[in-house]
């Protein structure tokens, strides 16, 4: 059977990948006593007086929503939420699996922002931290922006951040392998929507020099007509040197190009035009430009997105480890500098001096990455003064 057929098996036999399990059993009149009526109104009269006691007296100290509307669901685009559900369920395993962090799918039937963010904000005081997941730009971005302002609760869109956060990890590692330098690289990112915006602004505020993104228009220069608003905000502190023109064109003395786009963008024509280049072809299941075409164009390190070669770039190096952290120390949001050092954090695991052109990121499978990037996260959630424990 092909992978699909597999999968589509497996879920026809598990029927969903995720369960509800009582940390307590019930065996006896007392146990029932303690864990309901009467016993269970005493922590609810706690609570009552004091909010803060829900993260003591309940679950919600490691529970996350992974939250959807379905309209941006893997490369499948708007498919709905009841079909967004088996990525929502395996985004819950990861967390648990990786990170040991309860999380549970929410799959919200609209489309209007302020329906989503209402939804949200009133189920808010049932979890410890929200997830946002597959949904489409630019909405996304003002969905995220508004649960920060009326949630006290880390509010992370991991399309965007964890994306940008496992791509400058990779780039940290690249840029050591090639012996390019931190301030002096040109970076293009084809694919201008919520990923790729982020990691640009993310690469941008690390400092590793003048980045550029391109559409399907050409490259993205401040001025430009017709520019969403996460697109705009991004024009001013992108593109330095005002460059027009196609992904041809700005790929032309790159130091490292970053696809989140569509398969079969870039060319190994293209890739030799670059400088000793860095390619991470992420678009899935087939990428920008396949990793033999990309080293037949001269390219020195090539990541992906896939299993199947090496490098692979993915966030389930990064969301696991991030709500550990945060929610460990009850930190109040997620911050820039959190996820500076997560992205430090896990470009760390590698030893420098096992550092190779097919060895720049940790295996996904790698469970000790999510205990690195939760004592990061915890780190500065305490040096800022947003840790609450």
């Amino acid at each position: 059977m092909s992978l699909e057929q597999k999968a589509l098996q497996l879920h026809e036999q598990m029927h969903g990948k995720i369960e509800v399990v009582s940390r307590k059993k019930v065996t006896t009149r007392e146990d029932l006593s303690l864990l309901y009526t009467p016993g269970v109104a005493e922590p609810c009269r706690v609570i009552a007086k004091d909010e803060e006691a829900s993260f003591r007296l309940t679950r919600r100290s490691n529970l996350v929503a992974v939250v959807t509307d379905g309209t941006a669901v893997l490369g499948l685009g708007d498919i709905g939420p009841a079909a967004g559900m088996p990525v929502m369920e395996g985004k819950c395993v990861l967390f648990k699996e990786f990170g040991d962090v309860d999380a549970f799918p929410l799959c919200i039937d609209s489309k209007d922002v302020d329906t989503i963010v209402q939804t949200i904000a009133l189920i808010s005081k049932s979890f410890g931290g929200i997830n946002l997941e597959d949904i489409s730009a630019p909405r996304c971005f003002e969905i995220e922006k508004r649960l920060k302002e009326i949630c006290d609760i880390p509010v992370f869109h991991d399309d965007q951040h964890g994306t940008a956060i496992v791509v400058a990890a990779a780039m940290l590692n690249a840029m050591k392998v090639t012996k390019k330098e931190m301030g002096n690289m040109k970076i293009v990112i084809n694919g201008a929507g919520a990923a790729g915006i982020a990691i640009g602004k993310l690469l941008i505020g690390m400092g590793f020099g003048n980045v550029i993104l391109c559409d399907i228009h050409g490259i993205i220069c401040e001025g430009d007509a017709n520019l969403n608003a996460g697109q705009e905000e991004i024009s001013h502190i992108s593109n330095l040197e005002k460059q027009k023109g196609t992904l041809a064109d700005a790929l032309q003395d790159a130091d490292a190009f970053v696809g989140v786009s569509r398969p079969n963008m870039v060319t190994k024509e293209m890739v030799a035009t670059m400088k000793n280049g860095i390619v991470f072809a992420m678009a899935n299941p087939l990428p920008e430009i396949l990793p033999e075409d990309a080293k037949a164009g001269g390219a020195a390190v090539v990541g992906t997105g896939r299993s199947d070669y090496p490098n692979q770039i993915n966030n389930v190096l990064v969301f696991p480890g991030v709500f550990k952290g945060a929610l460990s120390v009850r930190a109040k949001e997620i911050t820039e500098s959190m996820k500076q050092r997560a992205a430090y954090a896990i470009a760390s695991i590698i030893p420098e001096n096992e550092l190779h052109a097919e060895n720049i990121i940790p295996s996904a499978l790698d469970k000790t990455v999510a205990d690195a990037v939760a004592k990061a996260v915890a780190d500065v959630a305490r040096e800022e003064g947003i840790a609450r424990v």
